[in-house]
């Protein structure tokens, strides 16, 4: 990653950028709002495939702050990955930037997901921040790409380039499978290609200029 497109500032590592905490907030507040209603909240925010009655232009955004009422390991998972990885991210790409590039990598999974729902033909809707914590995730190990990581299951340390590639292989591989079923693979790995995607166009800008 051609770090001088970002505007780092070396920060306390113990310091909460002020985007990921307002990211944990919206989430948290999100999945308050969906167990006094959650009908509503799927209804309008989660996101509906084009062919469904339900679907709106804004659900390509909300769907990335709901997430399962019933599963408190989702919405735990998802921000867990988003405060590790997106911390040192924000600090080097600075808040602005930093947020721009999180709703990118959302509306990109977004995108790929409506594209795969329309190919398939499924009808059911698609909630979670796993699609932006996908692309914090890419971000980190291309920023970081030696720094050691440890997976949860199984306990085992590794360098963040291989951590980034071996989720993402196990992403492509349980889409294309169909393996774990109810669960957005194709959108997580969308998440990635399109904060590569922003990444590259922020890189060439930057030597251009």
């Amino acid at each position: 990653m051609n770090t001088p497109i970002y505007n780092y500032r070396p920060r306390p590592a113990s310091n909460m950028p002020n985007v990921i905490f307002g990211l944990l907030i919206a989430n948290g507040l999100a999945f308050v709002l969906e167990r006094f209603n959650i009908n509503f909240m799927m209804g309008y925010f989660a996101l509906w495939p084009l062919k469904s009655q339900y679907f709106a232009p804004w659900q390509i955004v909300t769907y990335g702050f709901l997430h399962d009422p019933n599963n408190l390991m989702h919405i735990f998972f998802n921000m867990f990955g988003l405060w590790m990885f997106g911390r040192d991210i924000e600090r080097l790409m600075g808040p602005k930037r930093f947020l721009i590039y999180y709703l990118t990598c959302v509306v990109g999974a977004a995108v790929v997901q409506l594209v795969v729902a329309a190919t398939t033909g499924d009808i059911y809707p698609t909630l979670g921040a796993s699609g932006g914590v996908f692309g914090v995730l890419l971000a980190f190990g291309l920023a970081f790409p030696n720094r050691m990581v440890m997976l949860l299951f199984p306990p085992i340390p590794m360098r963040a380039k291989y951590f980034v590639l071996f989720y993402g292989l196990i992403e492509l591989f349980m889409g294309v499978t169909g393996a774990a079923s109810g669960i957005a693979h194709f959108a997580h790995l969308g998440g990635m290609l399109f904060g590569f995607l922003l990444l590259r166009y922020w890189s060439n800008r930057n030597r251009r200029g």
